[in-house]
């Protein structure tokens, strides 16, 4: 039981995808015992970790202090069935059974356990959940009960769920179980009656994954071979050398969106893999290819802050070493914002002149993608530019346009979105107030100046009121408070020119309720509250 439970606390944490998992034990003394054992080895862990953070480089500091906190919020449970006189069978055994009997009654540790985000991580059974208890987070089965036919059958398919970013459960066998599996699966997986052809088996020894991955690491380097990148060659450079040829990767591969989205979704794919055979020692033979795909991945996806590169970014956290570079450079956090007005384009086209176009390109589009969705956002009428940013990379993709007149076509198109996203200035009236005002003349209405101006009051107004007055907390929740806000918005639209007819100003009430309910959540609280 020591071995197995110091085996338990190494290979959990050392597992690429960890979340959940189950440790079977052979009776409910032996799953109290097991887990005594194993929070014993997981506190030893835990303490050296800490005590090495004195000595820790600073490469790894970030990965050892997550790891320390993972471990410190990770909690366990043993589930076991109740007895009559258990206090005592238990206690005559050296065990106590009371705090694990509380929680059993007193929390909701099914529920817990099914909830990825809760950390109930590991639980400790014998007979209880391991038929019948479907949790699809769970990813690994620790087996040291002998089982066979239908309940081995059961057991196995914990482990067998479909869940986000989980390539396969894996089941780790400490008492040899497998030598009943075809046995089980002659009675209870023939094709008739579950799906499995004569011969097939649903469990694979873990070679099968580790091929699965030397096929995604072939396709991958088969796809940067032919956009003539050689990954010998970068692997081999150092410092600024290896950063220089790593950009020209990036630069190969961004022929078209097509081809970058290939290449990010290769190289996840390898990852996935890479992270399930975590932690077997095949794994470190694959280690640096992994990092390597990713490296130029993050990369790619620096370029447009929009793109969510969480998973790309803890890879690289994860397999820094110092076989990397020394040189420091800069990753742009996700969804940083671009102030267009702050662009000097005459510098930004002499950039592209003498520089990597495809990767000035991709920079300068994800910039405006990242500034259309805020815009948008804020301001429903502006939908006709992020309709013709996406015809401008249509036809950039379809081969329409080379990368100069795409560059070229980008770079205009900035500069008219960054007038735009100025007009507010320029009309003396805040992000908000515009929105209102944009859906009070949009299409365009056929306004006096002197007309302009009182609708622009008429805007002012309304948000004013209607902040002050009546966007109460949940007021969409209730049927009166969205009356009442209603009827401010009929009563203030009352103002507008008499050149709004009544089936025009009825229109208008409609859009700017509508633009209310969607963006005004109560007591501050909005869509531009929280951009802000």
């Amino acid at each position: 039981l020591e071995k197995i439970a110091q085996d338990i606390v190494a290979h959990f944490l050392g597992r690429g995808h960890q979340s959940k998992a189950m440790v079977v034990c052979i009776d409910r003394f032996t799953a109290i015992k097991m887990y005594n054992k194993v929070q014993y080895h997981w506190q030893q862990h835990l303490e050296n970790l800490q005590t090495s953070l004195v000595t820790t480089d600073s490469s790894e500091l970030a990965d050892i202090t997550a790891q320390i906190k993972y471990m410190q919020q990770t909690d366990m449970a043993v589930v076991v069935s109740q007895s009559q006189n258990e206090f005592e069978a238990f206690q005559n055994k050296g065990l106590d059974i009371t705090p694990h009997r509380k929680r059993i009654v007193n929390e909701d540790l099914d529920e817990k356990f099914k909830d990825d985000s809760n950390p109930l991580r590991i639980v400790f059974v014998c007979a209880m959940w391991i038929t019948g208890f479907d949790v699809p987070s769970c990813a690994t089965i620790y087996l040291d009960k002998p089982m066979r036919n239908h309940t081995l059958m059961q057991t196995i398919a914990r482990a067998n769920r479909v869940f986000p970013n989980k390539v396969n459960g894996l089941i780790v066998d400490y008492i040899g179980v497998f030598r009943d599996l075809q046995k089980a699966l002659a009675i209870y997986g023939a094709a008739k009656g579950g799906g499995v052809e004569a011969g097939e088996t649903p469990v694979q020894a873990k070679a099968a994954l580790v091929e699965q991955l030397k096929e995604a690491i072939a396709l991958t380097t088969a796809f940067c071979t032919e956009r003539r990148i050689n990954l010998s060659q970068i692997q081999a450079a150092q410092g600024f050398e290896r950063i220089a040829l790593m950009s020209d990767a990036v630069e190969e591969i961004l022929v078209n969106d097509e081809s970058k989205q290939r290449y990010l979704a290769l190289t996840r794919n390898v990852t996935k893999l890479y992270k399930a055979i975590k932690p077997d020692p095949a794994a470190s033979e694959f280690g640096a290819m992994d990092y390597l795909f990713n490296a130029i991945a993050e990369r790619i996806s620096s370029l447009n802050p929009v793109v969510d590169i969480t998973d790309v970014t803890q890879a690289v956290a994860e397999l820094l070493d110092n076989s990397i570079t020394a040189v420091e450079y800069i990753i742009r956090e996700p969804n940083q914002l671009v102030d267009l007005s702050q662009i000097d384009f005459d510098a930004l086209k002499a950039k592209f002149a003498q520089g990597r176009k495809r990767t000035e390109a991709e920079q300068l589009k994800g910039a405006l993608s990242s500034q259309l969705k805020r815009m948008v956002l804020f301001n429903k009428s502006r939908i006709n530019y992020w309709e013709r940013f996406g015809q401008l990379i249509d036809e950039y993709n379809a081969g329409s346009h080379n990368i100069e007149t795409f560059f070229s076509e980008l770079v205009d198109f900035a500069q008219e979105l960054n007038i735009e996203d100025c007009r507010a200035i320029a009309l003396q009236l805040n992000e908000e107030e515009l929105t209102i005002f944009d859906l009070l003349t949009k299409p365009e209405a056929s306004l006096t100046n002197k007309e302009q101006q009182e609708v622009k009051k008429i805007a002012t107004q309304l948000l004013t009121t209607l902040k002050r007055e009546k966007l109460s907390l949940d007021w969409r929740k209730r049927q009166q408070s969205r009356a009442a806000v209603k009827l401010a918005i009929e009563q203030v639209l009352e103002q507008l020119p008499p050149s709004y007819s009544s089936a025009v100003y009825e229109s208008k009430c409609q859009d700017v309720y509508q633009h209310i309910y969607d963006s005004y959540y109560g007591q501050g609280k909005s869509i531009y509250a929280r951009a802000s």
